[in-house]
């Protein structure tokens, strides 16, 4: 073997590892990132399909805040706020997955009248 090609490899030896050991908060990071948009997008999901629940149900006559508390998941129903006018709007927590981020909320609304579907 050439006394040069080991010389080269052998300095660099251990360094992928430190290399990712590096790398690995930052990946983390990343993923806790993309978990809470996905989480905030879920939040904003819900909260339309709320709306819409609760404009169906005042176009029929029926209870349109219960509706929407009704077609939220289980965990967004205790902190919902909705609201009744032309339209109703429903509006809730985005779940934290790190207790010390700011509490957000998201809100979406939706009316309908006769003939719409």
């Amino acid at each position: 073997m050439p006394s040069g090609a080991g010389g080269a490899a052998h300095g660099e030896e251990g360094t992928a590892s430190v290399e990712l050991v590096a790398a690995v908060p930052f990946l983390l990071l990343a993923i806790l990132v993309a978990a809470q948009i996905a989480l905030a997008g879920q939040a904003l999901w819900s909260a339309s399909v709320a709306a819409r629940a609760g404009a169906r149900a005042a176009l029929v006559g029926g209870d349109a805040s219960a509706a929407a508390r009704a077609s939220l998941p289980r965990s967004m129903r205790a902190g919902a706020r909705v609201a009744e006018g032309e339209e109703v709007t429903v509006g809730v927590e985005v779940p934290r997955l790190v207790p010390s981020l700011p509490r957000l909320r998201v809100e979406a609304g939706s009316g309908l009248e006769p003939g719409d579907g």
